[in-house]
């Protein structure tokens, strides 16, 4: 994998140009790309941006973020083609900060749960996961050093799980969604993939002006562990890399116990498909009503199934969200952060299914900061990661911790 910060270091110690490392990158795409299936489109010309943070420093952009340069078709026939008028306002930042979008990232349909063709560089039997499956493929094979993803169930954390990269779900809204194609917007969250958590504490201060999420440090911190015992047993592989983080936050000076969830906590977990299918076919009813039987048939089967759910139905599941949420400030008071699986176990071997989602979605309608951290490799080099959760609002301490826990567990994957 490529280091942004290692990269960035390069650059500004004049030992790699940034033309140099964006050569890097299309080369990296072009011997790799063509089994992995991580890009839709790629800039084959691409230059630096202007002087910057990130200057040098190449992207690639989930297929649901409007770009001015690229097409954005949301990995569906009705957008074939489909060129916005200008770039989302986090891909605009991302430029004006020196970036330079390498291309646009294969995604789901409309970022729902119609497997694409990405194959799991770390083993091509195996799913990357979904929705933002070339964002995380992308960066695991060292085509790019940072990658663009959204998350409105597991999209971001799982796909970073399965793949072995460090990735964040930020805090509900922390970055603007604007210019994103909206599936379920009490839900969906933009975030980012990178080689190290390092990497994306760098990125992360970068683009909203906030240099603390980078420098923060936490020192033996107060870790509650978080069994979902409403979403059912993970696999072994699972269980494993959950006590392996359990046992290098505890050697590195972290105290850790158990966490029991409220029972909030369980009722919005169950009620998670309600909501997200309420307004997934709000957000896309003229897809719906104009393609009809011909979109994917996991999402048109969301869609059709949020037409029969009320809004008193979506009403109550909303007034849920909001009494967890207050549950979790109950729950935090007790410690500084959150453990927890980021996934089931390791991917699936199966191009069919994007995997298991069931230990994300939980977080997503909390809108607490998420960071993955792999933690565990099992056979067939298959990574499995667990994921830091901080209180909403506090992405620094999530980002702070997760190095701390990065740090303590040593090298995972490379």
């Amino acid at each position: 994998m490529i280091s942004l910060v290692e990269t960035r270091a390069l650059i500004e110690a004049g030992k790699l140009t940034p033309a140099a490392a964006i050569g890097q990158c299309l080369a990296a795409i072009a011997a790799q790309d063509g089994d992995i299936g991580a890009f839709v489109r790629v800039d084959p010309g691409a230059r630096p941006g202007p002087a910057g943070p990130l200057q040098g420093i190449c992207v690639g952009v989930k297929d649901i973020i409007d770009t001015a340069d690229f097409p954005t078709e949301m990995g569906a026939v009705a957008y074939a083609g489909w060129r916005p008028k200008a770039d989302a306002p986090i891909v605009a930042e991302l430029k004006r900060l020196g970036a330079t979008v390498i291309g646009k990232t294969v995604t789901t349909a409309f970022a729902s749960m119609d497997p694409a063709g990405t194959r799991n560089p770390r083993n091509q039997a195996h799913t990357p996961g979904g929705s933002s499956s070339g964002s995380a493929a992308a960066v695991a094979a060292g085509m790019v050093p940072l990658a663009l993803g959204t998350q409105t169930g597991g999209s971001i954390i799982r796909p970073a799980s399965f793949c072995g990269v460090a990735a964040i779900k930020p805090s509900f809204r922390f970055l603007s969604i604007v210019g994103v194609k909206p599936f379920s917007h009490s839900l969906d969250t933009l975030g980012f993939f990178a080689a190290g958590v390092a990497d994306i504490a760098y990125a992360m201060a970068a683009v909203a002006g906030r240099p603390d999420l980078e420098t923060g440090s936490v020192v033996n911190p107060r870790i509650g562990v978080v069994i979902q015992d409403f979403a059912g047993a993970p696999a072994p592989e699972g269980a494993r890399a959950l006590e392996a983080a359990i046992r290098a936050a505890e050697r590195a000076g972290a105290s850790v116990r158990e966490i029991t969830a409220p029972a909030a906590w369980g009722e919005i977990w169950r009620l998670h498909p309600i909501l997200q299918s309420y307004e997934a076919c709000r957000n896309l009813a003229w897809e719906h009503s104009t393609y009809g039987d011909s979109l994917p048939p996991r999402v048109k089967s969301e869609l059709d199934a949020g037409r029969t759910v009320t809004a008193a139905e979506y009403d109550a599941a909303q007034a849920a969200a909001a009494s967890a949420r207050a549950a979790a400030q109950g729950v935090f008071a007790e410690v500084d952060v959150l453990l927890a699986l980021s996934a089931p176990g390791p991917a699936p071997v199966t191009l069919a299914t994007t995997g298991d989602a069931r230990f994300n979605r939980l977080w997503t309608q909390l809108g607490t900061p998420c960071v993955n951290v792999p933690a565990y490799v099992a056979p067939g080099n298959l990574p499995v990661g667990v994921q830091v959760i901080a209180p909403y609002g506090r992405d620094g301490l999530a980002l702070a911790a997760g190095r701390f826990l990065e740090k303590a567990l040593g090298p995972v994957m490379s």
